[in-house]
């Protein structure tokens, strides 16, 4: 037999190989397998690791997750104990406030019931003393009477005429009954004045009478007794009445007038010295106002020399004995242009320290400002050995085609490979 041999295959004719062939390709067939299998390991232990890093992964994740839930139960249970804390102080420092409102409002009704109760004893106690003060002079009245009508009555008697024994009880009751009427007029609020002018009139009437008879039938002593007696009566019960009348007008004891006038010089006095401060206070201000306008004349016109003499003459023209406000603002607007707190200077060096803000920060930070030439108003061209030739920009300020020479080549090449090489730098 030949090297090779054929052999059927599925009913083809197939060459034999040789058996070194054979053992090589079974080799080969063996290191794919194995490669095969070591990558089904590599790839089994890949994904195992992988698994267990998810695993893990999940895991820590879960155990963060776990620690993050309990961080924020326990935040949540701190702050529900702090709202929980300040509802209730909240709800305590409410009820503290009612019960202070309560207590005080208890206080309050107590001590407006105790005012009143104070002011129905004050006036109960008032009309008990005005009753018996009213009862015992109308009893005082009676035995003023009494003690008087018996000289009075003496002095009327005639056997043939007794009638006239009524004559003395009929002065005393004129007395009686003008007081009485008076007593009613206070009451009412109407005029008394001419009630308790009769009731007078009637008991000095008793008076003369009982000293008259009694100096000519008794003694001194019975006679101005008597005469005493008619007076006394009428004029306790005048004296009750006058206390009403007081009571009902509002009119002030003598001690309370005392008082007042007092009260009444002691304020004059204080508004007197009030006045005088006030006074010394303006004349003071007047003379501060007088002394700051005459620093600010002399400080305009120290400062302000041209702009001084034209304002003084602009306030004889006006009429302005000095020169006001407004003198003053026209003046200086006429000399300077502007307002008073403006001119020329100072606006040229607020622009100029504008511009200077501008340029500084316009500034890079850490870097020192480089003076760039104007293009317009210099040539950019670097120095040569030939004279260059200056050209200025045009009325329009827009630079044309051919007001520069154009670079050479090698300059151009230059130039495209730094900035090549600057655009790397950057990039990098």
């Amino acid at each position: 037999m030949s090297a090779t041999s054929i052999e059927k295959v599925n009913g083809h004719a197939m060459p034999e190989t040789s058996h070194a062939e054979s053992w090589a390709r079974a080799g080969i067939a063996d290191a794919e397998a194995e490669k095969i299998r070591a990558l089904t390991a590599a790839e089994i232990e890949e994904r195992r690791i992988k698994a267990q890093a998810e695993a893990d992964a999940v895991r820590i994740k879960a155990t963060e997750e776990a620690e993050r839930q309990r961080l924020a139960n326990e935040r949540a249970a701190l702050r529900f104990e702090r709202e929980k804390a300040t509802e209730l102080a909240k709800i305590a420092e409410a009820n503290r406030k009612k019960e202070a409102e309560e207590r005080a409002a208890a206080e309050a009704r107590e001590q407006a019931e105790a005012a009143k109760q104070a002011e129905t004893d004050a006036a109960q106690a008032v009309e008990t003393a005005t009753g018996r003060w009213r009862n015992t002079a109308k009893g005082f009245y009676g035995l003023c009477a009494i003690v008087a009508l018996p000289v009075q009555m003496n002095a009327f008697y005639k056997p043939e005429a007794k009638y006239l024994l009524v004559a003395p009880v009929f002065i005393e009751v004129i007395a009686l009954v003008a007081l009485v009427g008076a007593a009613a007029a206070v009451t009412a609020g109407r005029p008394h004045w001419h009630y308790r002018l009769v009731a007078w009139a009637g008991a000095l009437t008793a008076a003369t009478i009982s000293i008259v008879h009694g100096l000519e039938a008794f003694d001194p002593a019975t006679a101005f007794g008597t005469a005493l007696a008619s007076i006394a009566g009428p004029g306790m019960w005048d004296l009750h009445e006058h206390g009403r009348i007081a009571r009902r007008d509002g009119t002030l004891t003598w001690r309370q007038r005392r008082a007042a006038k007092k009260a009444a010089r002691k304020e004059a006095a204080e508004q007197a010295v009030a006045e005088a401060k006030a006074a010394a206070e303006k004349e003071a201000a007047r003379e501060a106002a007088e002394q700051r306008a005459q620093e600010l004349a002399r400080q305009r016109a120290e400062y302000f020399p041209k702009v001084w003499q034209h304002a003084l003459k602009l306030a004889a023209a006006t009429g302005e004995t000095t020169v006001t406000e407004a003198v003053w603002k026209r003046a200086h607007n006429d000399i300077e242009g502007t307002d008073p707190a403006e001119s020329v200077d100072i606006i040229r060096g607020r622009n100029m320290a504008a511009r200077r803000v501008l340029a500084a920060r316009s500034e890079a930070p850490g870097e020192k400002p480089v003076k760039v030439t104007n293009g317009q108003r210099a040539s950019q061209m670097p120095p040569s050995a030939t004279r260059r030739e200056y050209k200025p920009p045009t009325r329009s300020g827009i630079r044309r085609a051919g007001d520069t020479q154009k670079y050479v080549s090698a300059a151009r090449k230059q130039a495209a490979i730094t900035a090549r090489n600057a655009a790397k730098e950057v990039q990098s």
